[in-house]
């Protein structure tokens, strides 16, 4: 994406500050205006509030151990306040154009890995307890060092394979993939066939954002879902298909919302979901080794993004020093750290920070003003809780498979020609979708990658902390007899 260049003239531009709100922010002195700074705010909100509507979704389609869902517009309220909230801290505080939210590939963890072994209070008090431990960590520096110790390479095939996760996450969850006893285990729709409307409602959706994405549409993601949601509800109307699973037995309605025309648009919000959590119960309800694992797995899933993340933002806009760093790096990583712990209190999952922020950046943020926009424009959104109710699945689960493809990009800078880093690279992105787990991933590619340095003879090229972490796999992959040698 192109940056928007500071005006230029005969002489070197005026950078003094217009006013106090100027010197605060730095408008002037980073080469921006008011004007750019609005626009900026808007672009960003645009291009992420999708995941009002796809938080819900993810967190909403889950079932905690005891069987317990979370409702959806309780979810889609507290997304938007707690999103709100922490872009707004990050404007004030970090004073820099990078918005929060709830983070993809960390609800998916929370979802279907740890909320099934626990209630989602339990599920929720872990996704605090990382977020504190990640706030420890910047205030000490061990964050840094950490991030360090995780080859490059291993930390972008992380990525990837969440967002393959995602992408299946999605195929399944629009009926577009399914599965069953039968050979082959995953196929086309039912039979081969793409048999049902709703699964025709997402494949027409899924073109169009990919149309969209093509032609760097602002907002393809979002456009794309309310454009499905559109047809979705002009679908429903005609044909009646109701919910999947209906007392005729067909396998033809919808996955989880029907789409219908809400009653309102407005509407109070409902907030009961802020403080569910438990910050003791998972050591309760799962053994110390389970709940230690998913802490640890939730601690690495969601570590490492928001350092690229503001490199990435940095880097647009111009904005970064000599030693390819932001502005107020630790600002930025403390409230990043708030933001994750913040979503736990909220039950929204862990917050964190949005590459979708350089969409703002483009159109010529470079401050945290841009924030106020983002911040104030996800405040209202919590209002508009009702509007998630229309949302489909079928729907929806174009983001997941759009945002995957975005995240499997990165793919491209593995060196596929060491085997060194390779293997564990390509371990860890297959493991998770075929495993339907995150952690399972992460695990294979850490323990493959020291297994490997130390049978070449390259141990002293392992960060001392990666051998604890790999560790800590090992005891993750053999809980289960452990357990029962113990018991």
């Amino acid at each position: 994406m192109a940056t928007v260049p500071a005006e230029t003239t005969g002489s070197a531009p005026d950078r003094s500050p217009r006013n106090a709100f100027d010197r605060f922010f730095e408008i002037t002195a980073r080469g921006s205006t008011p004007g750019r700074e609005v626009r900026g705010g808007l672009a960003t909100f645009f291009t992420m509030a999708y995941i009002v509507v796809l938080n819900p979704l993810i967190l909403g389609s889950a079932v905690d151990g005891e069987g317990a869902a979370l409702a959806i517009p309780a979810i889609a309220a507290a997304t938007a306040l707690i999103a709100g909230l922490m872009t707004l801290l990050m404007g004030v505080v970090a004073r820099f154009p990078l918005a929060l939210a709830a983070g993809l590939g960390v609800n998916a963890l929370v979802a279907f890995e740890i909320a099934p072994q626990m209630t989602w209070a339990d599920a929720m008090g872990l996704v605090v307890i990382e977020g504190v431990i990640i706030l420890v960590l910047v205030l000490t520096g061990l964050r840094t060092a950490v991030f360090r110790a995780v080859p490059t390479q291993l930390k972008t095939a992380i990525g990837v394979g969440i967002g393959l996760f995602l992408a299946l996450i999605g195929f399944v969850n629009a009926g577009f993939v399914t599965g069953g006893t039968a050979s082959p285990p995953l196929g086309l729709g039912i039979n081969g066939m793409i048999a049902t409307w709703p699964a025709f409602v997402f494949v027409l959706g899924l073109l169009l954002t990919l149309v969209l994405v093509v032609r760097k549409v602002r907002g393809a993601i979002l456009i794309g879902i309310l454009g499905s949601t559109v047809l979705a509800v002009i679908v429903e109307t005609i044909g009646g298909f109701g919910p999947a699973g209906g007392p005729d037995g067909q396998p033809g309605g919808w996955a989880l919302t029907v789409p219908s025309l809400p009653d309102q648009v407005f509407g109070m919000p409902d907030l009961s979901l802020l403080g569910n959590f438990s910050v003791l119960g998972a050591w309760d309800s799962a053994t110390w080794l389970i709940a230690l694992m998913f802490v640890f797995t939730l601690l690495l899933t969601d570590f490492f993004d928001t350092m690229g993340t503001m490199v990435a933002v940095g880097q647009e806009g111009g904005l970064l020093d000599s030693e390819g760093m932001p502005p107020r790096t630790k600002e930025i990583l403390v409230v990043d750290s708030i933001a994750a712990a913040a979503g736990g209190l909220a039950s929204t999952s862990s917050n964190t920070s949005y590459i979708e922020s350089a969409a703002g950046v483009a159109e010529g943020a470079r401050t945290g003003a841009a924030n106020l926009v983002t911040g104030a424009l996800f405040l209202l959104a919590v209002f508009l809780s009702p509007l998630v109710e229309v949302v489909p699945f079928e729907a929806a689960s174009t983001a997941l498979v759009v945002v995957g493809f975005l995240m499997l990009t990165a793919v491209r800078t593995i060196d596929w020609t060491d085997y060194e880093i390779a293997i564990p690279a390509f371990l860890t992105i297959v493991l998770m979708p075929f495993t339907y787990s995150i952690s399972n991933g992460i695990g294979a590619g850490v323990i493959t990658f020291v297994l490997i340095k130390l049978v070449k003879g390259r141990a002293a090229q392992v960060h001392p902390l990666l051998y604890g972490v790999a560790a800590l796999f090992t005891l993750y992959f053999l809980r289960h007899p452990l357990e029962l040698l113990i018991g």
